[in-house]
């Protein structure tokens, strides 16, 4: 047996091996970016993004966040692991949910209360300049397509204008509930983007082994993605949409229509809060391919999707005419003059920040466990399908820059396959993960 032993040693060794290689990768495609971003502004061709390819500008700083962002990493880091294995199931909930609401405030707050959580939805155009014109929510669904178009005096500012009415509605509803203002609106981002702690956990667990989904649970309690999910709608959509796909997964494992036709009417409402959300199709679809019983639940969950539908419809909003408009405005704006050649490339290099270097190895050992056809499907499906859903995205061409905030709703899906990584090495990866989000939200000042 002795002649054995180097050919298994190697095959131990080889994983690892590959993991930090396919690491290291992932960080020369986001230098290689940056770079020929500063290459191309050289030769007169910008690519239109401050410090390229994050949307955001050079300025190291620190704010009264600093001190508590870096306390919680290093909490999570150092004890994360063992209590995620170690704590009840649901008490391991309410502290993931916890830990990434600390995560994602002290991360705003580097930039100071005023600029990183009450100022930020209001010092551009975005959704709450429109709110104080919202006269009548019927008209303003009326007549929503009409406005979206561009260079018209009463054209919606840019982040009405490309998306559905659904996220406006949100703030309005907000503003209607007495809570106006930007700080209400920024928290009201956070405590949602917080969901995705919860739901990503839930959804692992149900499809897979509950080891899994403790392994995945201080990754996504500490997710990169924090940086943009409490400064941007973006989080809230992504709260929004794991809580879909969670129930989802609740209402085809555990034969639940109410949870299904949940899950059905909060995609949907996903749908109309962004359009590029019709592209969590991919990861709803891995959830009914991963589940272990049968999935006849899963028709409630098209009912609660068409019964959303039908109800923005009937209102006087029809999807597809806004989708139509939108693209036309898209390249009415900073869109027309962005590099496709450049960007279909530099957007796949900004996960590496969003979703964190450990992704990669993610999918890497998920495209090896899908060619092997292992059990656990749900752990490495869930990976593959936020990969495809990201590709279809980019390719598209309609996700040119800010992707960090807008594939917020993706990127976090790559964490569910945690339990991919071996076990020793997870605190390794772990602190990586936390060391990206630390150093990018500390010398780039994020614009939404």
């Amino acid at each position: 047996m002795t002649p054995t032993l180097p050919a298994i040693t190697r095959s131990r060794s080889v994983g690892p091996l590959t993991d930090r290689l396919v690491a290291g990768l992932s960080l020369a495609l986001f230098a290689a970016a940056a770079i020929a971003a500063g290459i191309l502004q050289l030769l007169g061709h910008p690519v239109h993004a401050g410090a390229a390819p994050l949307f955001a500008h050079w300025l190291p700083h620190a704010g009264p966040g600093t001190p508590l962002a870096i306390a919680v990493a290093a909490l999570v880091c150092g004890y994360g692991p063992a209590v995620a294995a170690r704590l009840p199931w649901r008490r391991l909930l309410a502290v993931c949910y916890l830990t990434a609401v600390a995560w994602t405030l002290s991360l705003a707050l580097v930039d100071g209360w005023q600029r990183g959580v009450a100022g930020r939805l209001t010092t551009r155009p975005e959704y709450l300049t429109e709110v104080p014109g919202v006269t009548s929510v019927p008209a303003m669904l009326r007549g929503f397509t009409a406005r979206i178009l561009d260079h018209q005096p009463d054209s919606w500012t840019t982040h009405v204008a490309g998306h559905p009415p659904g996220a406006l509605l949100v703030f309005v509803g907000l503003d209607r509930a007495g809570l106006s203002g930007g700080a209400w609106a920024g928290l009201l981002c956070i405590a949602v983007g917080g969901l995705t702690a919860v739901a990503v956990p839930a959804t692992v667990r149900l499809l897979d082994r509950e080891e899994s989904a403790r392994a995945a649970a201080p990754f996504v309690a500490l997710f990169p993605g924090a940086v943009w999910i409490g400064v941007s709608a973006d989080g809230l959509f992504a709260g929004v949409t794991a809580t879909g796909i969670a129930l989802l997964a609740y209402g085809v494992v555990r034969r639940s229509p109410p949870a299904a036709a949940a899950a059905g009417l909060l995609l949907a409402c996903g749908a109309y809060l962004s359009y590029g959300l019709v592209l969590m199709a991919a990861i709803a679809s891995a959830v009914v391919l991963a589940a272990p019983a049968p999935r006849r639940t899963a028709w409630w969950a098209a009912a609660g999707t068409v019964a959303v539908a039908v109800t923005f419809t009937v209102t006087g909003f029809d999807w597809l005419t806004g989708y139509h408009l939108v693209i036309r405005r898209y390249y009415q704006g900073l869109a027309a003059h962005r590099p496709y050649l450049y960007w279909v490339w530099a957007d796949l290099a900004v996960l590496v920040v969003s979703a964190g270097p450990a992704a990669a190895v993610i999918l890497r050992r998920a495209a090896v466990r899908a060619g092997l056809r292992r059990a656990g499907r749900g752990v490495w499906l869930l990976p593959l399908a936020a990969a495809a859903a990201v590709l279809a995205a980019d390719l598209s061409g309609y996700s040119k820059a800010e992707v960090e905030r807008i594939w917020l709703p993706f990127a976090v899906w790559f964490l569910a396959g945690a339990a991919l990584l071996p076990g020793h090495r997870r605190r390794r990866w772990l602190i990586g993960q936390a060391a990206v989000a630390l150093v990018v939200n500390h010398i780039v000042l994020t614009v939404w």
